[in-house]
């Protein structure tokens, strides 16, 4: 019996059975010119040997770990280029999976626990993803230009123990990630980009801690404004926040070249901040400086770190993106203050947070009615409290905050979404997607623009471009676990099981966390109720959806998501008795929500449902457009 050390890579299409089903014939002949022109070469140039191919899928070996990387994602890189143009329902994608293992060969077929390895971790991956186990993420290091994102020790089907997982993170543009201006090359854009790794508070008061975070979050927004500079979004560089983290390390998790760190030491109308700029490529150190300074001079600062980046940097200013630079948000600092402490508070996803963030915001405009970014504040508050937590909010007072904030900035990605979000809410739909394809094309990192277009896409009954969208929003937010758990009802209502289970998985995770940090909000326990219901977990999510109704009993939204776990777990009349409180009071958009959920598929046929159902749709006037 011959054994080996290798690298295996298994690769299959996913949805294939649904594709097939679509058009056969020309799912066929797409699959095979994509091997004969892209995957089959691209295996050759790495010295990769095709052991077997079975359908849709391949076996295939290579002696070197890096090479097998590089393959498969010059693979996915190029099957993301040959998608581009196609419909989504229509693109063949792959999910890949590597292991570097020990197997049997025999008659030139290869097997054992390596093999296996590497089909479960194609089996969890994401469609046009690639996971990687831990040995294959240690041997590649640093010598490829790939970001890992670590998943964690992951139970494996028919696999004994949990095998630590690694995402790739593909630098190039995909379906859910904007590409690079059409004048900056892919290798230009690697030479132009920079994370801004959270600055250090070094007030000795962690108090102080809204102040440093918010001067983050300001430089990356001016340096986002420029075009030709490819900026780390927020949510991903706050991960490294009171870590510590080398440079070297950041960069090649990353994918970029160049990154900023730096401290802010606030004592009553004093500050003092320094930066520096390191090319991480040689770790060099390009720029560093330190300001003492009033605080009444705290945008000026700002702005002079920026420029001096770009000017270190060599990146050409258009004459709009400069003056963008150069205008303050506001001149008033006691404003400015209260903002930041708003936007603190906003990141959580509590009621309680999202009003105090409501507070702060409230006082910055009363202090300087001219403060756009803060009327922007009021109006996302009032949405998240609105759309997540089912509080009585006005829809006419988040547009009319929204409209103040547009007036004072045409330009503000997130007063567009608001503002969409209450239009949509507000019955006037083709306005909504208006505001809200605004806010994409300003900030295509934005995540309430994914969020709020993904529900609208659907509710249009466009599923596979809601996935789209929410996937987006689940990458931009890492605590996000409301998306994943939506992926989950969306992937079921199109047939994708392995996706279905994924993002369920995901989603558990994400929820579990966050019940850790706030034990007082119910919407992480009955979202993971509906998670772990999917995932088959059935005494786990009746305990959670116990737990969400306890916690909150009169969230409508805690009910429909609480009664959506009962449908899938087969408890027909508890989840019947929780939709007769719900579907009386269903919008229009929410109807259309109730529409298209697989989740409510079990209840359907149940004369209960029918008859909520219609009488509801007769309300509304929606009978021609809701089968109940």
């Amino acid at each position: 019996m011959e054994r080996r050390l290798t690298t295996i890579l298994v690769a299959d299409v996913a949805g294939y059975s649904r594709l097939m089903s679509n058009d056969e014939a020309a799912t066929f002949a797409a699959l095979d010119r994509h091997r004969s022109e892209l995957i089959d070469p691209r295996i050759a140039e790495n010295q990769g040997r095709i052991v077997k191919m079975t359908g849709d899928g391949l076996l295939v070996e290579f002696t070197s770990v890096v090479n097998a990387v590089f393959c498969a994602a010059e693979i996915q890189r190029g099957m993301r280029e040959r998608n581009e143009n196609v419909q989504p329902d229509r693109r063949i994608e792959f999910r890949i999976g590597i292991n570097l293992g020990d197997v049997i060969v025999q008659n030139g077929d290869i097997f054992g626990d390596g093999v296996n390895v590497a089909a479960r971790l194609e089996g969890i991956a994401a469609p046009g993803g690639i996971s990687v186990s831990a040995s294959v993420r240690e041997h590649v290091g640093s010598r490829l230009d790939l970001a890992f994102e670590d998943m964690g020790e992951r139970p494996l089907k028919n696999i004994e123990r949990p095998i630590r997982v690694y995402n790739i993170v593909l630098n190039a543009g995909s379906t859910t990630q904007p590409r690079p201006p059409a004048a900056v090359s892919a290798k230009d854009m690697s030479d132009l980009s920079i994370a801004v790794l959270p600055f250090t508070n070094m007030s000795g008061d962690p108090e102080q801690e809204y102040f440093s975070d918010g001067i983050t979050e300001d430089i990356i927004t001016d340096l986002s404004k420029i075009s030709g500079l490819h900026v780390v979004a927020r949510n991903t560089v706050f991960t490294y926040k009171g870590k510590s983290v080398k440079v070297k390390q950041v960069a090649q998790e990353l994918g970029i070249r160049f990154v900023l760190e730096g401290s802010v030491r606030k004592a009553g109308e004093r500050i003092r901040i320094t930066g520096q700029l390191i090319d991480a490529k040689n770790g060099g150190h390009l720029w560093a400086d330190r300001y003492d300074r009033s605080m009444t001079d705290i945008f000026s600062i700002q702005d002079e770190i920026t420029r001096s980046i770009v000017d270190q940097l060599k990146v050409k200013l258009l004459p709009e993106e400069s003056a963008a630079v150069a205008r303050p948000p506001t001149e008033n600092v006691e404003a400015y203050t209260y903002y930041l402490r708003g936007r603190q508070f906003s990141h959580e996803w509590t009621k309680a947070y999202l009003l105090l963030a409501r507070r702060m915001f409230t006082r910055a405009v009363e202090i300087d009615p001219h403060y756009a970014r803060a009327y922007a504040g009021i109006a996302n508050c009032d949405s998240a409290l609105h759309g997540w937590h089912s509080e009585e909010v006005s829809l006419d007072g988040i547009l009319e905050m929204s409209a103040k904030a547009l007036a004072l900035d045409p330009d503000l990605a997130e007063a567009h979404a608001a503002r969409g979000l209450a239009l949509l809410r507000n019955e006037r739909r083709a306005e909504g997607i208006v505001e809200l394809k605004r806010a994409l094309e300003l900030e295509p990192d934005l995540y309430e623009a994914n969020y709020f277009y993904a529900r609208l896409l659907y509710t249009q009954g466009d599923l596979h471009d809601a996935a789209i969208y929410f996937v987006r929003a689940a990458e931009i937010r890492p605590d996000d676990y409301v998306s994943p758990i939506l992926l989950t009802s969306v992937y079921q209502a199109l047939g994708m099981k392995t996706e279905t289970e994924n993002w369920a998985q995901r989603g558990i995770e994400r929820a579990e966390r966050a019940l850790l940090l706030h034990p007082e909000n119910s919407s992480p326990a009955h979202r993971g109720a509906l998670a772990l219901a999917h995932l088959g977990q059935k005494e786990r999510a009746r305990d959670w959806a116990a737990r969400a109704l306890a916690i909150a009993p009169d969230d409508i939204y805690g009910h429909y998501n609480v009664a959506c776990a009962f449908s899938i777990l087969g408890d027909a009349e508890q989840a019947l008795d929780l939709l007769q409180h719900v579907v009386p009071r269903n919008t229009r958009e929410q109807m259309m929500w109730f529409k298209y959920d697989s989740d409510l598929d079990p209840l359907r046929k149940h004369p209960r449902f029918r008859q909520m159902c219609s009488t509801r749709a007769k309300e509304l006037g929606l009978e021609g457009e809701i089968e109940c």
